[in-house]
This record gives structure tokens, C-alpha cells and sequence, in this order.
């Protein structure tokens, strides 16, 4: 037993409710686009859809099960020769519904079932071909991409290992200066002990030269005076 729709039926009954989606099915494969009400348009769809399903196996025993529902055979002639394979790189979607607002007199909400054009289906393949030739020099981008990384990796290299031969050279200069600055000072203390025994001398002379100038007076003859 088939499962029973959610809601309520199109009809009386359920076998009502199935000649009426055979005539609006039989309408729509042979006008391509109907005008019914919103809910009618809603149970339609899926039953439409999978009859262009069996349209696409084209085999005998798909067009025997069309047959069941649909019963023009010039209508299933049409569904298995044009719409069958015009749909048949499309994988479902073959429907479309587009709301027309409120109907005079019962304001029944209406609608507009047609079936997709074949530009829709030429503009999905233009669309995945562009994105199929967008994706293909993506490739050598990326490959490209991890060499930048190595070469990024390698300037910090570089950079450290420069800083630590400019520190071995700043700490080279340091040391020369520090030398020159020991032997500085060193030449320094010479300088002001060499000054100082200089110093020392010429008092000493100095002393000495008084020393001999007094004897001198000293030994004089008082007779000469």
C-alpha cells in the first residue's frame, strides 16, 4: 500500500486525487508550463519529476510504468523523445514553481509550474567549466606557495646567524679597546713615574749644587774678606 500524503487530498478520493495529477501531468509535458493552484502545483511536482526520470532510463519497462499514469501516448512519445534527454546530464530539479499572487474571486493562491529551460542547464556548464579552468592554475599557486614559505624560513636563518657574527665583532672591538686601554693607562703610570724620579733628581742636584755653594763660603780666608 502506497504511503499517504501529509494534508489533505486533491478530491474525494484518492483515486480522484490520481487522475487529477495525470491530467495536470499530461498538461505540463505537453504545454511545457500550467497555471493551478499552489498546492496543486506542490503535489505535482514529484510526480512529474519522477515520470521524466523514467523518461531518462528510456528502456521498455519505464515507458510501461509511464503508461500507467499517463495514458496520451503521444504525450509519453514527446517525454521520452525531447524532455527525456534534455534533462539528462541534470541530476533532479527538472520543475520550477513561481508564485503569481491571489486568484479573483476565492483568492486561492496561484502558481505557475513549468518546466527548466534549456539555457539554465547551458549557464550550469559554463559555470562549472570556468570553475573547473579557475581551479587548474590554482594548482601551481599552491605548489609555489610552500617554496615562498622556505625561502621566508630561511631569511631568519640569515638574520641570525648575521646578528651573531656582528656581535662576535662588536664584542671583538670591545676587547681591542679594552687593550688599548690597559696599555693606555700602563703608559700613563710610566709616564708619571718616570716624571716623578726626574722630579726627585733635580731636588736632589739642587741640594747638592747648595751644599757645595755653602762649603765653598765656608773655606774662604778670612783675610780676604
Amino acid at each position: 500500500m502506497p504511503t499517504p500524503t501529509k494534508g489533505r487530498r486533491m478530491g474525494g478520493s484518492p483515486a480522484h486525487q490520481r487522475h487529477m495529477m495525470a491530467n495536470l501531468a499530461t498538461a505540463l509535458f505537453e504545454h511545457g508550463r500550467i497555471t493551478t493552484t499552489e498546492a496543486r502545483a506542490r503535489r505535482l511536482r514529484p510526480v512529474a519529476e519522477r515520470l521524466i526520470t523514467f523518461a531518462k532510463r528510456g528502456d521498455l519497462h519505464a515507458r510501461r510504468r509511464v503508461l500507467t499514469t499517463l495514458t496520451d501516448r503521444d504525450v509519453v512519445h514527446t517525454l521520452f523523445s525531447e524532455i527525456g534527454p534534455r534533462f539528462e546530464s541534470r541530476e533532479g530539479g527538472y520543475t520550477r514553481i513561481t508564485k503569481i499572487g491571489p486568484r479573483k474571486g476565492d483568492n486561492a493562491p496561484m502558481a505557475v509550474i513549468e518546466l527548466m529551460p534549456e539555457e539554465t542547464e547551458a549557464r550550469q556548464r559554463r559555470r562549472r567549466a570556468r570553475r573547473s579552468q579557475a581551479a587548474r592554475p590554482s594548482a601551481p599557486a599552491k605548489a609555489a606557495a610552500p617554496a615562498e614559505a622556505e625561502v621566508t624560513d630561511e631569511e631568519p636563518e640569515r638574520d641570525v646567524a648575521a646578528d651573531s657574527a656582528d656581535q662576535a665583532d662588536s664584542a671583538e672591538d670591545l676587547a681591542a679597546d679594552s687593550e688599548v686601554g690597559e696599555e693606555g693607562e700602563s703608559d700613563l703610570e710610566a709616564n708619571e713615574d718616570a716624571e716623578a724620579e726626574e722630579a726627585e733628581s733635580n731636588l736632589a742636584a739642587d741640594e747638592k749644587d747648595e751644599s757645595d755653594a755653602a762649603s765653598d763660603e765656608s773655606d774662604e780666608p778670612e783675610g780676604g774678606q
